[in-house]
């Protein structure tokens, strides 16, 4: 399971009990909660391989959610036979001309230094009441993040990070029926230009289908083809990124 930006593995907590039959991983990216203490690479192809060091040999399936979606497919397409199969929940796609400018991924506050920007982003995650409920500790460490947050967002700012064409991996493409139309548009986009793939919606969930509608997701992973030979084993473990 790979997070998004400004987010971290725990994120997955409530979908991975849903998983309690299945070994399930989830990580957290450079320079996000466990691994705070790794610089965010410049490149996005390290992204790329701390997640094929953490999926070994395979055969595995992957949860992409947002920004984690670009790695999963960058992922697939570089190495397709660690992975069985893969789901994505609205991954970003900036380069596509129906994008809003007023998005983070097309440089919206980026006039902002690194710690307001994030704030920024997190009152439009969670809201202003909840941002301002935060422990003082929670809210600095987040603001601390920016930096990771603005290399995030770099990936993205040069084009596709991925070719969707050349994605042989049996992907499912999902997205919420209350999210933004610009991510309801690219996962529309996305799934027509995968080769194997099956777009689904959860019509009542957004952004954070796995916060909100756990058991839903969990079904989808279930679902996934061939997904059901990978030997469920009632595991599961949050972990730091493993390259140093």
């Amino acid at each position: 399971m790979v997070h998004g930006a400004m987010d971290r593995a725990t994120s997955f907590t409530r979908l991975m009990a849903k998983l309690d039959d299945w070994e399930t991983v989830a990580y957290d990216r450079r320079g996000y909660g466990h691994s705070a203490g790794l610089t965010a690479p410049k490149d996005f192809s390290v992204q790329v391989e701390d997640l094929l060091d953490i999926a070994g040999p395979g055969p595995v399936a992957a949860f992409g959610h947002s920004l984690g979606g670009d790695i999963v497919l960058a992922a697939l397409q570089r190495r397709p036979r660690v992975f069985s199969a893969a789901l994505i929940w609205e991954a970003p796609m900036p380069w596509m001309p129906f994008w809003p400018d007023d998005t983070a991924s097309r440089g919206a506050a980026s006039e902002l230094t690194p710690e307001d920007r994030a704030e920024w982003f997190m009152r439009r995650m969670v809201g202003d009441k909840l941002w301002e409920r935060l422990p003082g500790a929670t809210r600095q460490a987040r603001r601390s993040e920016g930096v990771t947050l603005q290399t995030d967002f770099s990936y993205l700012a040069h084009g596709p990070v991925f070719d969707a064409t050349a994605i042989s991996v049996p992907v499912t493409v999902g997205y919420g029926g209350k999210s933004r139309p610009h991510q309801r548009a690219a996962a529309q986009a996305l799934a027509e230009a995968l080769p194997n793939c099956e777009l689904t919606c959860i019509a009542d969930a957004g952004h954070g289908a796995h916060l909100t509608h756990p058991a839903v997701v969990a079904d989808l992973i279930r679902k996934l083809p061939t997904a059901g030979h990978l030997g469920p084993t009632g595991r599961s473990r949050i972990a730091p990124s493993k390259r140093p």
